[in-house]
């Protein structure tokens, strides 16, 4: 299966007393750069989370996010002690005060001494960072496979991309074989009466040393090996496509090769229908390059 570079995926959690949101993404790069922002108060996430990245992954800009929360409402309510005899000494200064100037207070209820600042507290519970740890972790599993299916959707479209484009030039491979075919006898016209003005111009010249210069020629116009080299090419990158695991760079390399290929097709061609044909071709390969550029 062809998989793409390009992926994204997000996803909520909650438990132990915490809440999470995880954002996985990845971008084209010509190897695999992992970026992770997780919290470093949780021992070994983050190494554990590299580790499994690197497993699945072989190339990408890969960037992790994790936001971690505390959920308050695990916590519990405690008398602060200190605070509420404070406060009590405060009431029955309070009410001393007030009686030796003939004033009568109303008695507080506890509910109100409770509700005064700093008597009652939230306490947050015995935290387990190791058992945190192996939850997030768990849960990352359902992160890192939607990634990993977005990647491969997204690689099946490249991959239906590059075999029409492969098809493609398949095709063009035939019609520049035919064009050549059609070029010959145009050819030996020009070279025979090439040979025939150099013969008249070239005075005490071997006329047999010419013939064989231009024979030369005609071999190096020939233009057999580099059909024959284009379908090879377009061989090789369908039985990488239809490869398991990772194929970019191969087929990265694959395109070089038959951008080689079509320029000098071009370059031998001397004929109008056969340039147009290898100019096409090359237009094509372009496309199928940047294409490759997402493949992992």
């Amino acid at each position: 299966m062809t998989y793409s570079m390009t992926g994204f995926a997000t996803a909520r959690g909650e438990g132990l007393g915490h809440g999470w949101s995880w954002e996985l993404r990845s971008v084209n790069a010509k190897g695999l750069d992992l970026r992770l922002r997780v919290p470093d108060w949780v021992p070994g996430l983050e190494a554990a989370l590299r580790g499994t990245l690197t497993k699945a992954l072989s190339r990408g800009s890969v960037t992790l996010n994790l936001r971690l929360s505390r959920d308050d409402s695990s916590g519990t309510l405690a008398v602060n002690t200190a605070q509420l005899d404070a406060m009590l000494e405060a009431l029955s200064l309070a009410e001393s005060r007030a009686e030796a100037r003939g004033l009568a207070l109303r008695p507080s209820s506890a509910a109100e001494i409770l509700g005064m600042r700093g008597v009652l507290e939230a306490s947050a519970p015995e935290e387990d960072n190791e058992a945190l740890r192996g939850a997030l972790l768990a849960d990352f599993d359902a992160v890192l496979e939607d990634f990993l299916q977005m990647r491969a959707g997204e690689g099946r479209s490249v991959a239906s991309v590059l075999s029409a484009q492969l098809d493609a030039i398949e095709t063009l491979t035939g019609e520049a074989e035919r064009a050549a075919v059609e070029r010959a006898p145009r050819q030996k016209e020009a070279l025979q009466a090439a040979m025939a003005r150099v013969l008249e111009g070239a005075g005490g010249q071997d006329p047999d040393r010419l013939a064989q210069e231009l024979a030369l020629l005609a071999i190096k116009a020939d233009v057999t090996e580099e059909l024959d080299r284009l379908r090879t090419h377009v061989g090789a990158a369908r039985a990488l496509l239809a490869q398991e695991g990772p194929v970019g760079r191969k087929l990265d390399f694959l395109s070089q090769e038959f951008n080689r290929e079509a320029n000098t097709l071009c370059s031998k061609a001397q004929d109008k229908a056969l340039t147009a044909i290898g100019l096409e071709m090359k237009t094509l390969i372009d496309q199928m390059r940047e294409q490759v550029q997402n493949i992992e």
